[in-house]
């Protein structure tokens, strides 16, 4: 299992960042953020995969990596919550909704989001983790995602949003009770591989939009 999912990472981190890199040359207008969003996506995952595909291959890994697996952890928190916000950007150059409301909403979730992960009482670098934090920083996080489903599913049939309401939806499905039972369950840490499956199918499906070679206008982020 170890070997498999260590492939299996090394595979994803090296799809989504040769995705972002190649759309960072796209001539397409909202093509070089894509881009820039898949790039941030397979860089912050990186810092929480690598210390696990060492972990695999080295004697007693997990716990001597403790340290670099809860950093790795702490980084990918951030960079994820960075992502969606960059995600609704390119909602609202492909929808046109230009609802500051909205705007200010998810900035405002993602900035509490990152707060409550700088915040001391994670014990990050440590191997006691604080589950009820765990918890804390994660609600404004599944916020900002359910606002993110209903509005792409509003515009589903929006070019470049096609299924991405299910792929977020999916991505937190499978991501939920991780945080919620994981520390109880180990194996539904294996939740994780779907979840990461569900973020690739949305840095492919972006990547094949601006890549379908239909002209398409976007307005500058906004």
């Amino acid at each position: 299992m170890g070997v498999f999912e260590s492939i299996f990472d090394i595979a994803y981190l090296l799809i989504v960042i040769s995705l972002g890199i190649k759309l960072l040359n796209n001539k397409k207008s909202g093509g070089k953020l894509f881009g820039i969003m898949a790039i941030l996506l397979g860089a912050g995952d990186a810092f929480h995969l690598v210390p696990r595909i060492i972990s695999h291959f080295t004697a007693n890994g997990f716990e001597k990596n403790v340290v670099a697996l809860s950093w790795g952890q702490f980084v990918t928190s951030i960079t994820m919550t960075i992502f969606y916000v960059l995600f609704y950007h390119y909602y609202r150059n492909l929808s046109g909704d230009t609802d500051d409301r909205k705007k200010f909403a998810i900035y405002i979730l993602a900035m509490a989001r990152i707060i409550l992960v700088l915040l001391p009482q994670n014990n990050w670098g440590t191997a006691d983790g604080n589950y009820l934090f765990g918890i804390y920083r994660n609600i404004p996080f599944a916020i900002l995602g359910l606002l993110l489903i209903i509005w792409t599913y509003k515009q589903k049939n929006t070019a470049g949003l096609k299924h991405m309401s299910l792929l977020i939806f999916l991505s937190f499905a499978f991501y939920i009770p991780v945080v919620l039972f994981s520390d109880f369950i180990p194996a539904i840490g294996a939740l994780m591989l779907p979840k990461t499956l569900a973020y690739l199918a949305i840095v492919w499906l972006g990547y094949s939009h601006f890549n379908s070679g239909k002209k398409t206008q976007y307005a500058t982020i906004r």
